[in-house]
């Protein structure tokens, strides 16, 4: 089994349409992909991001628990009066889904450091897993500087990085964002593997997963390279 940790530069910048590519690329060569949301916030029942990776990929994926309010998960935790997630109890919960041919995709909250809980937070959890990181970066102005914050911290945390993706480009890009594109792996020193159109999360299936198509995924372990 394979585990690929999927965080974003920040909140709302395309990790779940993200997610739901590698999902989509993963599962047209004939693997077996469980794209997994472990805290879900600021949803009703029967939405969320798990939801919409399954509308754009046909995979249906699990979450571990949701709370009511759009907040950092250990806020929202507090504010609704319900206990924190257990780290060490989702760890062993995500080693479980164990199975021979499958990786398991997992779609953190908001950027690396965001607290799953008062202590945890998803750069944790891909330690932990011994998981390799797929960072989602905004492309506009001020991305440059997010990016590299995001790719410093988990350097230093000793995760390995897969690789940069554009959660988000308009079909219009403005300067900053032209000239960003060309310079996340200048910045950075991590591949820069493209990016998605904005709102290509209202394609059809098929559409979308043309788009994914389009992106240069990285190796993966035990796994051939993805095209």
């Amino acid at each position: 089994m394979s585990f690929i940790v999927i965080t974003g530069t920040g909140t709302d910048i395309g990790k779940t349409v993200v997610t739901a590519a590698v999902t989509s690329v993963l599962s047209a060569r004939g693997l077996d992909v469980l794209p997994i949301k472990p805290v879900q916030t600021g949803e009703v029942s029967g939405s969320g991001d798990i939801a919409s990776v399954a509308k754009l990929s046909r995979i249906h994926g699990r979450e571990w628990i949701r709370y009511p309010d759009p907040l950092a998960p250990n806020l929202a935790a507090r504010r609704a009066g319900q206990p924190q997630l257990d780290g060490d109890a989702l760890i062993q919960w995500l080693r479980g889904l164990d199975a021979p041919g499958r990786v398991v995709v997992i779609e953190g909250s908001g950027g690396l450091l965001v607290r799953l809980n008062d202590e945890t937070t998803i750069a944790d959890i891909a330690l932990s897993l011994g998981a390799p990181l797929l960072i989602v970066t905004s492309t506009g102005l001020g991305s440059l500087n997010t990016a590299e914050l995001t790719v410093e911290a988990a350097r230093r945390r000793g995760i390995r990085i897969l690789g940069l993706v554009g959660g988000s480009v308009p079909a219009e890009p403005d300067l900053a964002t032209q000239l960003n594109l060309k310079e996340f792996e200048k910045v950075t020193g991590v591949e820069f593997l493209g990016a998605l159109p904005a709102d290509c999360g209202r394609l059809s299936q098929e559409e979308f997963a043309s788009v994914a198509r389009g992106l240069r995924l990285p190796f993966l372990p035990g796994l051939s390279p993805l095209t």
